[in-house]
């Protein structure tokens, strides 16, 4: 796609963050609330000029189930044109079965994507057969393909020995690995070793980096592009010391990436620290007043630390 692909981290990792969405009012748009595309290119820009090595559109934490097919691609196009060789562009191509997500896959290489994240089918409880059958599909197409694993929401777990034969795969270069789990690292190392594993859950980020995954897949860098860039530059040098003391006031707002409200919360995070996060669509509504009230207690420890930190510096 352009000259500066090869110097991108190897197998799609580096930080990758699963871009918010944000939308706009509008009582002709779904749920009146329209994707506002200007406001996500800056988003994304944003991101990429303050460290993070690649974007990830239509994730979960992009909303990509509430989306239209023309406003999923859409979103897609932004990304891909905004990033303009100075990111990865990592499309989420989720479907309820090969086809669909090999559509999706195959629209993101028409767009120009670096490659595509891609869950098993959704929806539905695939056995081990469905799922290799899937990412068959899905990688026929061409371009790098990162498996998630997901079982909270798929109800399917690509265990690492199911992970060892998705691997053989052509095309198949990572796995986004949400279980919480960090003991599947080595795991998948010993039963994939070609495979690349990208750490999917922010609240194990550093455990997942100092066993050895390559990436990050992530979703509070939305809130702190930066600070999440760094922490994964001290991880991967092997320099503890300085990622705990980076890591530990961040981890409880971390949390939430791994809760049924990550969406909201993350979106909440951001209006925190003066950008925008905004409303989702339903399903999801607001946070409830409880939850409101943590994640700002949360964000405001990380805030107060990070502050600390940089006034020590």
């Amino acid at each position: 796609m352009n000259s500066t692909a090869s110097h991108r981290p190897a197998g799609l990792g580096g930080v990758v963050v699963a871009t918010a969405l944000p939308y706009r009012a509008d009582p002709a748009a779904p749920a009146g609330l329209a994707v506002d595309l200007d406001r996500y290119a800056e988003h994304c820009r944003w991101l990429l000029d303050n460290g993070c090595d690649g974007i990830g559109p239509n994730g979960s934490l992009g909303e990509y189930s509430s989306l239209t097919d023309a406003e999923r691609r859409a979103v897609a196009r932004t990304a891909v044109e905004t990033a303009n060789g100075d990111g990865t562009v990592i499309v989420g191509v989720h479907g309820a079965g090969s086809h669909q997500a090999r559509h999706w896959a195959e629209s993101a290489a028409e767009d120009g994507a670096d490659g595509v994240l891609c869950l098993p089918p959704i929806m539905y409880r695939a056995n081990p057969a469905e799922v290799i059958a899937h990412f068959e599909a899905v990688a026929a197409v061409g371009l790098p393909v990162m498996v998630y694993n997901n079982p909270y929401d798929t109800k399917v777990d690509l265990t690492p020995a199911l992970l060892a034969e998705i691997a053989r795969i052509d095309n198949i270069v990572a796995v986004k690995e949400f279980s919480g789990d960090v003991r599947r690292v080595l795991h998948i190392k010993e039963q994939a070793p070609g495979l690349h594993i990208i750490s999917g859950a922010d609240d194990v980020v550093l455990e997942s980096l100092l066993m050895g995954a390559t990436g990050w897949f992530a979703g509070f860098p939305n809130v702190f592009p930066a600070e999440s860039a760094k922490l994964y530059a001290l991880a991967r040098a092997g320099r503890l010391e300085e990622a705990r003391a980076l890591y530990e006031p961040l981890v409880a707002a971390f949390r939430w990436d791994s809760r049924t409200e990550f969406v909201q919360a993350i979106k909440a995070g951001m209006d925190q620290v003066g950008r925008y996060g905004g409303p989702c669509r339903p399903p999801r509504g607001p946070l409830v007043p409880e939850h409101r009230a943590q994640v700002h207690a949360d964000m405001a420890r990380a805030i107060t630390a990070l502050e600390k930190l940089g006034a020590s510096r």
